[in-house]
């Protein structure tokens, strides 16, 4: 048989946000599918109505979209397999459905919410299986035209796939090997509802993977319990030759504690467990995401790219084309993975440190217009080159380093009780002096000419220097003295040490 061309598959529920852990499994199929010149498919699977949400399905795209996860095929991108969304699948699934309860593979039933309630009353550990299903009410306990007759008076069924006991049901997993597990541990699950006319998410799933041509299915461990009779009803198709392969991925473990990650984590610890920003349609709430909190695409994906799967080297900074080139899936992990979400933050970090200064400016002066400053992009790149390495979000730069566009206000109190001597204001008016009588402003001509000062004087410098600092920045930090001195110009220095001068005795005079 010729081998079959690489086709793998992403399947969300439009019930709400897409969670990370969800971008992750789309992130390694899509790796998977790159590594091996294969195909992408993206397909909605919205059989489950009572938990459809508007918008969901379009902020799914969105996430995609901003994280440049690209799909070859499916819904909204088209391809030769369609249609790509569950719903408007009914007429194809009803035609398989017909094949089991033909075949005898599947069988209708009857029983309501309220008789299986009770049953489970009756016995510990119910499930409906070759044990419990001659004590219900199907199409295996009643007569063909009872059946035909209820069905007829409108009675609400459902279809069952029926499993055979003491059959050894083997998986082939790529990340866990060879899972065995015995049919007697499986109920009969429902394939297909007539409220709805629409299937469960195991049949809808084995039929569209095997029409739309699947051969890998790389999903969460959630899924794992389900695989057994995903290859079972793969078997009673008649479909074993082009089952798929599994590749149940390990969950994404809360950050502290127990269990796996959610989102009251991440509520509670302050980081995004959503792409975007979602807002909730019924209760309004807002959740934060990781492109609205200041988070570069390409960070969130080399992050998640690590979490339960290891390149087998050190390198920790990868692109997508690398990762492409490096992914493994027999690397990744089985145990479940720590979302370290501080990891997440030095990636941001590392990926703004690996942007250059204009890529970074571009961003950062919007900021600067929304606080009321108008400047060049070049004088913002140069602020931009001292300070970027100090930050983890572009955001951060306008606290950090405004008072490079903004005369400091106010000055802070604990750095003047700290920095300002009982001397200090001579030597900042002697300072003045000589920066006002410099006519070549530079960094470096500054830097010789106070030197030699603080030196001539007998100055010390730590003084001098704090006290210098104190009246450019209005607290104790910065980059070096004369980088911010030499950005201000000789106008904007000499009006801030004048100010600083008069203003904070007075504010010395006041707090004593």
């Amino acid at each position: 048989m010729a081998e079959r061309k690489v086709r793998v598959r992403f399947a969300p529920s439009p019930t709400g946000p897409l969670h990370i852990g969800g971008v992750r499994t789309a992130l390694y199929n899509y790796l998977f599918a790159r590594q091996h010149g294969g195909d992408f498919v993206f397909r909605i699977e919205d059989t489950d109505t009572n938990r459809f949400v508007p918008g969901a399905e379009a902020y799914i795209l969105e996430s995609f979209k901003w994280l440049g996860i690209q799909f070859d095929e499916g819904v909204s991108f088209g391809g030769e397999h369609g249609p790509y969304r569950q719903s408007e699948r009914r007429d194809i699934y009803k035609k398989y459905v017909k094949q089991l309860l033909e075949e005898g593979k599947a069988y209708i039933a009857f029983d309501t919410p309220e008789e299986l309630d009770a049953k489970r009353k009756e016995i510990d550990n119910f499930q409906y299986d070759a044990h419990t299903r001659t004590q219900m009410r199907n199409s295996l306990t009643m007569s063909k035209e009872e059946c035909d007759q209820r069905i007829a008076d409108g009675e609400q069924f459902v279809v069952r796939f029926k499993i055979e006991p003491g059959v050894e049901v083997h998986v082939q997993d790529m990340i866990r090997g060879e899972v065995i597990v015995k049919s007697d541990i499986l109920d009969d699950k429902v394939l297909y509802k007539s409220a709805d006319e629409l299937p469960t998410y195991h049949l809808a799933n084995i039929v569209d993977d095997h029409l739309m041509e699947i051969t890998h299915v790389i999903r969460g461990e959630e899924w794992l319990p389900s695989a057994p009779l995903h290859v079972l009803l793969y078997q009673a198709f008649g479909w074993a030759d082009t089952m798929p392969l599994f590749a149940h991925l390990p969950l994404l473990l809360k950050p502290e504690g127990k269990g796996k990650l959610s989102k009251r984590d991440g509520d509670r610890l302050g980081f995004p467990v959503f792409p975007l920003e979602w807002h909730d349609p019924k209760s309004g709430e807002v959740s934060s995401g990781y492109r609205e909190s200041g988070y570069f695409p390409e960070a969130v994906i080399n992050f998640l790219a690590l979490l339960g799967w290891n390149p087998g080297t050190d390198q920790e900074l990868f692109s997508l084309d690398e990762l492409v080139d490096a992914f493994d899936i027999t690397r990744c992990s089985k145990a479940g993975a720590k979302f370290d979400y501080q990891k997440g933050i030095w990636f941001n970090h590392e990926y703004i440190l690996s942007k250059s200064d204009d890529e970074i400016a571009e961003l950062f002066a919007p900021i600067v217009a929304n606080n009321g400053v108008d400047e060049s992009l070049e004088r913002i790149t140069q602020v931009v080159h001292m300070m970027k390495d100090r930050v983890d979000f572009v955001k951060e730069l306008w606290p950090l380093c405004s008072f490079f566009f903004v005369a400091p206000l106010e000055y802070d109190p604990k750095t003047v009780r700290k920095r300002w001597k009982d001397y200090s204001v001579q030597q900042m008016t002697e300072l003045a002096a000589l920066l006002e009588s410099l006519d070549d402003f530079s960094l470096e001509n500054q830097e010789e000419k106070v030197m030699k000062w603080v030196e001539d004087k007998g100055y010390k410098l730590g003084d001098v220097m704090n006290a210098f600092r104190l009246t450019l920045v209005g607290i104790g930090k910065g980059p070096g003295m004369f980088d911010i001195s030499a950005f201000l110009g000789k106008e904007e220095t000499l009006k801030r040490l004048h100010k600083a001068i008069e203003v904070i005795p007075t504010l010395q005079s006041t707090s004593e």
